[in-house]
């Protein structure tokens, strides 16, 4: 068994932990190595509707609630499209890949999200010009969650 496959093992084990004793964060340090979980809430559950109809609904709420912020100040979300860590910049002594006032194209890189390990380059996808960043460098950010308002060209 490879070491990734033993790491990812261990990880569903913490989070088994996680959800039988109902914690929303949870950090793990050992020597050098760190891990961090974190639970933006408790899961529910619906007896009523199956998951797959719940997701659905949810889903479209949070679509809806971004559509409704985005049209009522004219502005462009650009969300996260995982779960991860949000970096400004690519390492400690360079520049933040973008700052407010910065001109996007899609495929300007804006920042990094670090999930397992791994550092993904996230694109604007969009053109315009970054009027507000909502989170702050090495913070935690959940799928959708929105990271730049942006006023589209």
């Amino acid at each position: 068994m490879s070491q990734k496959d033993t790491d990812l093992q261990r990880i569903k084990k913490l989070i088994d932990i996680m959800k039988e004793n109902d914690l929303a964060e949870l950090e793990i340090k050992h020597g050098d190595d760190k891990i961090h979980l974190k639970r933006s809430q408790p899961q529910q559950i619906i007896t009523t509707m199956p998951n797959q109809v719940a997701q659905a609904g949810s889903d479209a709420a949070q679509s809806q609630a971004k559509d409704s912020a985005a049209q009522d100040d004219g502005l462009t979300e650009i969300t996260s499209p995982i779960v991860g860590t949000f970096y400004a910049r690519s390492s400690p002594d360079s520049g933040c890949f973008v700052e407010t006032g910065f001109h996007v194209s899609p495929q300007t890189v804006v920042c990094i999200i670090e999930a397992m390990k791994v550092m993904n380059e996230i694109k604007a996808e969009t053109t315009g010009t970054i009027v507000e960043i909502l989170v702050t460098d090495g913070q935690a950010v959940e799928f959708g969650q929105p990271i730049f308002k942006v006023k589209p060209d």
